[in-house]
């Protein structure tokens, strides 16, 4: 097992496991950083401060975290991620491999990003969407491989985003089209 080390005032639950895998790099937890029964750290993932996670969630290696950064119960990140700070990650969340996700963002329940274009058909390789700072993703949203979503955009909850979504607007539907931002979802995510 990969060794882990932790900062001050921090909590794992003793039936979570920290530093999962044999890595040369070490788990690294910043200060009040919180684990919960049932969760997987691999080795090779650093965490910020003031990391919380719910129970049963899963990281994969070579993944970055700021922080302030809640990661919700069953959700499942699947490594080489880069995750900024302010983040909440939902329950049931899904981030595959090669995924960029920006700061001050929120994922909704049950969210799902892809990263394989044609699925066991081609071997095109992995590249999965890029959350960009202040976005929204609703519950039930799917991001395709390779999109891109906008400063403060928001994806309705249940859209299917199969192309970018330019800064400060509004996807909706499956497909997703864009439409400009409402005044009422104007403004930053207001995460505390």
């Amino acid at each position: 097992m990969t060794a882990f080390e932790s900062g001050e005032n921090c909590t794992i639950d003793p039936e979570a496991t920290v530093g999962y895998g044999d890595f040369d790099e070490p788990t690294l937890l910043g200060d009040d950083v919180t684990i919960r029964a049932g969760s997987i750290v691999y080795g090779d993932v650093t965490v910020g401060d003031g990391f919380t996670t719910g129970h049963d969630i899963l990281i994969r290696e070579s993944t970055d975290i700021g922080d302030d950064v809640l990661v919700g119960t069953k959700t499942v990140i699947d490594g080489r991620t880069t995750i900024g700070s302010n983040v909440s990650l939902q329950t049931n969340v899904y981030v595959p491999t090669d995924t960029q996700i920006g700061s001050n963002v929120f994922v909704g329940p049950a969210a799902v990003m892809t990263n394989d274009e044609y699925p066991v058909r081609t071997d095109a390789g992995l590249e999965g969407p890029t959350i960009e700072d202040g976005a929204s993703i609703g519950a039930n949203a799917t991001l395709l491989p390779g999109v891109t979503i906008g400063e403060n955009a928001f994806v309705a909850a249940g859209a299917v985003v199969t192309d970018d979504v330019p800064a400060n607007s509004l996807a909706l539907g499956a497909p997703a089209t864009i439409r400009p931002l409402p005044a009422p979802l104007e403004g930053p995510n207001q995460l505390e």
